[in-house]
């Protein structure tokens, strides 16, 4: 009795494999009977993965992304092949609404670039303002300054901890990092009646001295926050999560690193011992004693140890400040920039225009142009500014280094696993404010 054979399509419970060992769907031949015998060349029925990629989007909404960052990824199974990031998405326009603004009305759009970083931004621009005008600020204002930077440094890096250690898997370390960010929240609030936007400068000098007792409680957090931060340090930096997830990830070469101009904790973990108050010195920082820490591999890391210790070494800062703050005046005595006392304007005609001028119509500094850079809490951080001469700057311009240190990350990542992006993005410590500037 001769043997009829037909190719039918049969539902397989599971997904055959063929001959390579991959994954297919195995035609089969039947008989009358319904007895299955397979084909000796079965034909590929599903086109061959291997070398097939796929995309994948982290963000714009995405807790690990610090903003609206969006990364467009290329996988080749788990492994990121491809890294696109996608900017544009907070974009605020600080720079040309500068253009529209007194010196002195800018400062406020300067807490919102980085706003961990807000008491930094605010000094940083007063700065360049007053180099405009040709104004040295008063030993008291220097030594502030200096407080405001530094407590602010702290601000910043607690916060990258806190939310690293939380995108990493470890919870405790964000609970002690946001409350000791608390209590230097209620040092600034203390200070100037602002917690978060601070805008605790004005060309010249300071929106506020501090009220008495402030520095008792400076005192009280330098003694008490290095106990928080060892805590941390035990909890961490030996733990075999941690560096598992961090050692030997997103590393960058020291010759990369310069050549990508990072700066910051990203460049000094490559073992690049550059820091603007060290090499570029502002506000007498050429008069503290303080350390540079730098790492060895550049990944992600020796970018936590560094942090940790650049902590440290503000704590050192801090204490010397506390030491020198001199008594005096917080503002200059120039009438070009600082409003006449109250009770004068008040009273005396010519103190009263002169307030009204000076609000209504603002400085002007001479014809110029300049360039100040500070050290933040993520890099170099500059301001440029042209005068034509008017209240108001004709030029603006922000070299922000959340923008800079972020065009590294396609190096960084290629190469490594899907999971391995979060921690990557994370050691880079973006705050999308001042990229989307």
């Amino acid at each position: 009795m001769a043997t009829t054979k037909r190719t039918v399509e049969v539902a397989l419970s599971t997904t055959g494999i063929g001959a390579d060992g991959r994954p297919q769907r195995v035609p089969l031949v039947v008989d009358d009977g319904g007895q299955a015998i397979a084909l000796e060349e079965p034909p590929a029925l599903e086109p061959d993965l291997a070398g097939e990629h796929m995309l994948i989007n982290i963000g714009p909404q995405h807790p690990a992304t610090h903003g609206v960052l969006r990364l467009v990824l290329e996988l080749d199974g788990e492994t990121v092949v491809r890294c696109i990031p996608h900017i544009g998405y907070l974009h605020c326009g600080f720079e040309k609404i500068g253009e529209y603004r007194q010196y002195n009305q800018i400062i406020p759009w300067t807490d919102r670039e980085d706003y961990l970083f807000s008491p930094g931004n605010n000094v940083a621009f007063a700065l360049g303002a007053e180099r405009l005008f040709g104004i040295e600020i008063t030993p008291r204002c220097t030594v502030l300054r200096v407080i405001a930077m530094e407590l602010a440094r702290i601000m910043s890096h607690l916060v990258w901890m806190g939310t690293t250690a939380v995108d990493i898997g470890a919870f405790t370390p964000f609970l002690w990092t946001f409350q000791e960010r608390e209590n230097i929240y209620d040092l600034l609030e203390g200070w100037v009646g602002a917690r978060l936007t601070t805008s605790l400068t004005r060309v010249g000098g300071m929106a506020a001295d501090v009220p008495d007792g402030w520095v008792q409680g400076l005192r009280n957090f330098v003694r008490n926050f290095p106990k928080t931060l060892e805590e941390s340090d035990r909890m961490l930096t030996k733990n075999a999560i941690w560096v598992g997830r961090t050692v030997g990830l997103g590393v960058m070469t020291a010759d990369e690193a310069v050549n990508y101009g990072l700066s910051g904790p990203m460049v000094r973990a490559s073992g690049v011992a550059y820091d603007v108050r060290k090499d570029f010195p502002y506000l007498d920082y050429e008069t503290y004693d303080f350390d540079v820490p730098v790492g060895t591999n550049g990944d992600v890391y020796d970018r936590y140890l560094v942090r940790m210790e650049e902590m440290r070494q503000s704590v050192r800062i801090l204490e010397q400040a506390i030491e020198r703050l001199p008594d005096g005046p917080v503002n200059v005595q120039d009438p070009r920039v600082i409003l006449p006392p109250k009770h004068k304007a008040t009273s005396e005609m010519e103190s009263m225009i002169h307030h009204f001028k000076l609000v209504m119509e603002g400085p002007r500094p001479p014809v110029g142009e300049c360039y100040v850079a500070v050290e933040s809490s993520k890099g170099e951080k500059g301001y440029y500014m042209v005068s034509d001469g008017t209240a108001k700057p004709v030029r603006w311009r922000i070299r922000p280094p959340s923008f800079v240190n972020l065009s590294a990350i396609p190096r960084m990542v290629e190469g490594h696993l899907l999971s391995d992006v979060i921690a990557i993005n994370a050691s880079i410590d973006i705050v999308m404010g001042e990229i989307d500037r």
